[in-house]
């Protein structure tokens, strides 16, 4: 069958090691999105930190972020959200405090106090680099569990592999684990890892399926391409899953298909081999 929906990890995925969009990869997508084939791009970032990279696709998308708590379109417009019930977050905080200096509190909100922390100074390179580019949308609240005021879309937590790992292993463990999903990023060559605390029914995948089923689409007609851990729910439910060149290793255990890796054009060759061919062989 012919790819219908083609999903898209952005870090790790779409862009490159230096973050940056290949431009063959930019123009795949727009050749998909001529033939009619929607592209979905399905990431951890938030929908604001996302949007700069989708303007620089410069072809119409759906934002599955926040790891599938939020669908919007392009233009803004709100189809899905699942949030993180406050009592739940505010038990998570308490059980994480350990790792309080890698936390932070996520909201749909408009702009200011998306992002909010207990500190903002760090000497973590890759969280400064985060707060830099997001300091618009940053918030302090001093204890962090004083911002939760609503709902949040997810509890974060940041650091050095190993600490995440206990982090991971305390939130498995805890009494209330059922009341929550975890969705896992990690970075071995760069030691860092995230853990996003969301709502239990919520996943990439699980949000990648409400979305094809409302637009019609059917799990054979979808096309998904992930290189970490968070990407799992989403390649098992695609038809035709595809794991980068430079995915972690426990995604190429699964016989799924692969392509190059983020500095290959990985994502390019993939939109060519299984959407573009297909779509030009059923013309």
């Amino acid at each position: 069958m012919p790819v219908r929906l083609i999903a898209l990890d952005i870090d790790g995925t779409l862009l490159d090691s230096r973050w940056k969009l290949p431009e063959a990869n930019r123009v795949a997508i727009a050749e998909a999105t001529r033939r009619g084939i929607e592209v979905a791009l399905v990431t951890g970032r938030r929908y604001d930190f996302a949007m700069p990279i989708a303007r620089e696709v410069d072809s119409p998308l759906t934002m599955i972020v926040s790891n599938g708590a939020l669908v919007r379109t392009f233009d803004g417009e709100t189809h899905l959200r699942h949030l993180l019930p406050v009592a739940t977050a505010g038990r998570i905080l308490d059980l994480t405090k350990p790792w309080r200096e890698g936390a932070g509190v996520v909201f749909d909100r408009p702009r200011e106090n998306q992002v909010m922390l207990e500190f903002l100074e760090t000497d973590d390179p890759i969280r400064q680099a985060y707060y830099a580019r997001n300091k618009e949308f940053l918030g302090c609240a001093r204890p962090l569990e004083s911002c939760l005021t609503e709902d949040p879309l997810q509890v974060m937590l940041s650091g050095k592999v190993q600490p995440m790992r206990e982090a991971e292993a305390s939130l498995r463990l805890a009494p209330f684990a059922a009341e929550f999903g975890l969705a896992i990023t990690v970075y071995e060559s760069r030691d860092f890892s995230m853990i996003d605390v969301i709502h239990p029914d919520c996943s990439k995948g699980s949000a990648l399926a409400e979305w094809a089923a409302l637009r019609g689409f059917a799990r054979e007609d979808v096309m998904a391409i992930g290189d970490n851990r968070n990407d799992l729910e989403m390649l098992s439910f695609a038809g035709i899953p595809v794991v980068m060149g430079n995915g972690v290793p426990e995604l190429k255990n699964f016989g799924w298909h692969e392509t190059g890796t983020n500095d290959e054009n990985g994502v390019a060759v993939a939109i060519e081999q299984f959407a573009l061919r297909e779509a030009a062989s059923c013309a």
